[in-house]
Formats: structure tokens, sequence, C-alpha cells
């Protein structure tokens, strides 16, 4: 089975609020755009990265925007596709995903929903438990089979890293982790400003103010926000969006679309 590959032409530019973490992820980038500067000081590049996270954090986008940095092929699946109903399914997906990244290198592997597969073993419950072991030991195996010249960079995303199991955080597999908080106030000025480029705002609209309003919020919550009140302006006839827009919008991001 073939996996689809493509060079993401999202960048960091497109990723707000995760200063720190886009810091820890240029060495990679560094490492997929000139490997050979790392291997002639015998540096060993990290083969995995976990990148934790609440949902909405922006995982996804980033691994997506490692790609796009380094303008290497992109490889993505979800954990929670690996876990089919036929035994042996998974292990053999993995070992296809694997063996065609062998041949677009240098390239990333992104595995979403790692927990899926990756949860501690023996935390099963029923028959799908055997298979979800199967699919594990695979990729680990695939992991453990690299040499140090293989310019395959595998991402897992997970926002459960507490129940995964031991055996991927060993060194050599998953051993980096990085951390993908909800955004501070300064992360969320960042996002609003990414996410209202190009949208007519009124000169009211203050993002500051916006920033202050939606404590708590992920950065999809508030790319959600932005399109909300971008909607609710055209529905009104409006030219531009204004503040009253994005304040209903929070109102419906918190709580869903008002019931009549």
């Amino acid at each position: 089975r073939l996996f689809p590959a493509h060079t993401p032409t999202v960048t960091f530019d497109d990723v707000a609020g995760v200063e720190e973490a886009k810091q820890e992820l240029y060495e990679v980038v560094e490492f997929l755009k000139s490997r050979e500067k790392f291997q002639k000081l015998g540096a060993r590049i990290p083969k995995g990265l976990l990148l934790i996270g609440p949902p909405g954090t922006g995982k996804t986008l980033l691994a997506r925007a490692i790609a796009g940095e380094a303008g290497v092929p992109f490889f993505s699946i979800s954990g929670s596709e690996f876990v089919e109903m036929f035994v042996g399914v998974g292990a053999s997906r993995v070992r296809d995903l694997f063996d065609q990244a062998k041949r677009n290198t240098p390239c990333i592997i992104f595995i979403d929903e790692i927990d899926a597969v990756g949860r501690h073993r023996g935390a099963g419950l029923g028959g799908g438990h055997d298979e979800r072991e199967q699919t594990l030991n695979q990729i680990l195996t695939e992991m453990d089979g690299f040499d140090t010249n293989t310019s395959v960079i595998v991402l897992a995303a997970t926002n459960r890293p507490d129940i995964l199991d031991p055996a991927l955080l060993r060194p050599g597999r998953f051993d980096r982790r990085v951390i993908l908080d909800r955004p501070d106030i300064s992360g969320r000025i960042a996002i609003l400003k990414v996410h209202s480029n190009g949208k007519p705002l009124a000169e009211s609209v203050n993002l500051e103010i916006l920033a202050r309003q939606t404590a708590g919020f992920s950065g999809a919550d508030l790319a959600n926000l932005v399109n909300e009140a971008a909607i609710l302006a055209a529905r009104r006839g409006k030219t531009t969006i204004e503040m009253q827009e994005f304040a209903e919008s929070i109102d419906r991001v918190i709580a869903g679309p008002e019931r009549k």
C-alpha cells in the first residue's frame, strides 16, 4: 500500500505561539538540510521526537512545518488507523511506510496519536491488544534498524505521554521530547496575527484585548475564533470584521453555536 508523500508549504512562520518548541526543532531542520555537517563531527541526531501537548496546540502543524522548512517529503499516518480488525495488517502497514520513507530520504515520518498503538503493553482489553502490540513492535524494530546515515526522522504526537510504553522512550527511539502547551498571552497575540493576516479587520479591533480574553484557548481555538468572526461579519453584510463579531465568537468557541 502506498503512502502519499508531499513536501508541505507550511513553514515556521505559519506556526505562532510555540517559540521554544520551534527553537528545539530547528536542529532537526538543520540536520535534514545539511546532515554532512553533523556526520563529520560524529554527532548523532535523534531518530525519534515526541511532540507532547493537549489537542489543538499545533503538533501536526509543527511537524509539517519542519518538513516545509527543510524542503523534504512528509509521510503521515495516525496511530488509530493502525488498529485494524485483521491481525498483522498494522505491522505490514508500518513496514510499507518505513520502506517508502527510506526510498525518499531525507524525509519525515509523522505518527499522530501514537498512544493508540504505543500504550503500555498489558494495558489493553479485548482482542485488539495483540494487534496493537505487533504494530508497536514493528515501529520499534524499524527505528532500531536505522543506521547512523539514515536520514529519516520519526515524529510522533501524543496528548497522553503517561500511558506510553517505556520501550518507546528508550535512547535511540523517541528519546527527545518537545512539550507544546496552550499559548501564553504573547503567544495568543502572535497566533491571532497569523490567522487574521489578509482579513479586513476594523480599526477598533485590538488583538491584545482579544488575547487577554482568550486565556486557556489553544492555537486551534484561536484559528476557529477568527474564522467564526469572519463568518458573522459576512452574514451581517459588513465589509470589515469588528470587535463585536470577535466578542460573540469567543462565546461561540467556548459554548458552541447559540441554541435558539
